[in-house]
């Protein structure tokens, strides 16, 4: 019994959620970052890193969209206001792009 108890907590361990890179590792791992237009990007070109980056940006997308009908705005206002708020609001040591396009790391 106790065996198989164990043999079930190593294989929860080892799913692939248990392991998935959060948006907040990419941040704090320098693996992604914030930019002014609203959507984060990728520093790092790893298969995971692409898809979280992907994933994010979609969810942002229609929030954005939704946001931006309920306030008669564009889109592209909206991301853009979001952007410069999520830019501000990076924290110490993560990653964010600047109007130049060059990253730079918050201090």
């Amino acid at each position: 019994m106790k065996r198989h108890s164990i043999a079930l907590v190593m294989a929860l361990l080892l799913t692939p959620s248990a392991w998935a890179l959060t948006l907040d590792d990419a941040r704090q791992q320098g693996r992604a970052g914030e930019t002014l237009s609203g959507y984060l990007a990728a520093r790092q070109q790893d298969e995971e890193t692409l898809a979280l980056v992907k994933r994010i940006n979609a969810g942002r997308m229609q929030q954005y969209a939704r946001v931006a009908q309920q306030n008669r705005l564009t889109t592209s206002e909206v991301a853009r206001i979001a952007g410069e708020k999520l830019v501000n609001r990076a924290g110490s040591g993560e990653y964010v792009r600047g109007i130049n396009g060059q990253w730079l790391q918050k201090q």
